[in-house]
């Protein structure tokens, strides 16, 4: 299927190439969108019975699997590899729970919510109240260009860039390399990064005991296990997990709102329902895959409506078809040139690449 961008004129469709542009009046898209926001409310409302099942079905075969890594570094090096690509899924599953649970949807209680997002936290080792406020940041602001070093991939507009000194350059150049985007950069985001106080607003200085609490009963989670177990092993089968699930989650981010045509805005222009949809994917997947990830890329629908229970998402996809019009729909085989998206084109509004850079702005003696 081809990727679908909007523009606002009259109510005509063009295709060019494998792209289809819906063109609507902005009038009709806020009042078709607020339409189609009431009937996705119904939605929300948690189903025990698939919470209890999607905690039984990610945290067993999560813990099956840990474990007989755990028993196979002394048999087959290839066989711990190839169970923690596997369990990193399962990691992603757990952590959509807590997802959910951050957002006060996945089931009805507060207080049942609240602990099972704080024992998915010490599987995921990302701290669950902090993290969830970060994440409210994210949705509350997606693609606000004043705020985007918040909760989201940090990255700078084609201006931005272009008054970077040479050594500017470089380093933004490394920071958006893929080693560093999509293997350095999702550890230094799961050990350091979550762990730390570095966000220095309000909502988030709220937030700093309940961090150094999720920070000492992780560690002390950990050590009990080293002692009680062969501590090397301990440290390595859950390192080896977290790196894959890191991989997987940072990719699925990225899918999500780093397409070329998204969405982002300095705040006087920024709008809350342009950003849900327009800035975020439809990551067209395989059914396992979306069992496997949570539903998680159905984000447009999410960021619409984040207290939609992720196992609400893909029938909540199915019934409101309306949405998908006016998003970015993008197979496993298309995203994968988002990987060399690397500025946000102010001028025309589109993620573009550093050869693209330098083909549109070579006159520029800035450009690199």
């Amino acid at each position: 299927m081809g990727v679908i961008v909007f523009i606002f004129v009259a109510s005509k469709d063009i295709r060019v190439g494998n792209t289809v542009k819906m063109q609507v009046s902005k009038e009709e898209f806020k009042l078709k969108v607020t339409e189609a926001l009431k009937a996705i409310r119904r939605y929300q409302e948690p189903d025990h019975r698939k919470a209890i099942i999607q905690i039984i079905n990610s945290f067993g075969p999560f813990v099956a699997l840990w474990i007989l890594t755990y028993f196979l570094w002394d048999v087959s090096k290839l066989a711990v590899v190839l169970l923690s690509v596997l369990n990193a899924f399962f990691l992603v599953r757990i952590f959509i729970i807590q997802h959910d649970c951050g957002h006060q949807s996945f089931v009805k209680s507060r207080f049942w919510r609240n602990f099972i997002g704080q024992v998915c936290s010490m599987f995921s080792f990302i701290p669950y109240k902090y993290w969830a406020t970060s994440h409210h940041f994210h949705h509350k602001n997606n693609g606000m260009l004043e705020v985007r070093d918040i909760g989201d991939i940090d990255t700078l507009t084609v201006e931005e860039y272009k008054k970077l000194s040479t050594a500017g350059k470089v380093k933004y150049r490394i920071f958006r390399s893929f080693p560093v985007m999509f293997v350095i950069g999702p550890l230094y985001y799961i050990l350091i990064h979550n762990r730390l106080p570095l966000i220095n607003l309000p909502e988030f200085k709220k937030q700093w005991k309940g961090l150094a609490f999720s920070n000492i009963l992780l560690a002390a989670v950990v050590v009990g296990l080293c002692l009680i177990l062969d501590w090397k092993k301990v440290l390595l089968t859950h390192f080896f997990v977290l790196a894959f699930f890191g991989i997987v989650a940072i990719w699925f981010f990225y899918v999500q709102h780093q397409h070329e045509h998204g969405y982002k805005h300095w705040k006087d222009k920024w709008e809350f329902m342009m950003a849900a949809i327009k800035g975020s994917t439809y990551y067209k997947l395989p059914r396992i895959m979306n069992w496997l990830t949570g539903n998680i890329a159905i984000h447009h629908i999410h960021h619409l409506n984040p207290a939609i229970p992720n196992y609400h998402l893909k029938k909540c996809a199915n019934d409101i078809p309306y949405f998908h019009k006016f998003t970015t729909e993008v197979t496993f085989w298309e995203s994968l040139k988002f990987a060399n998206h690397k500025l946000w084109d102010e001028r025309t509004e589109r993620m573009i690449t550093f050869k693209e850079y330098r083909n549109l702005y070579k006159d520029n003696r800035q450009a690199a």
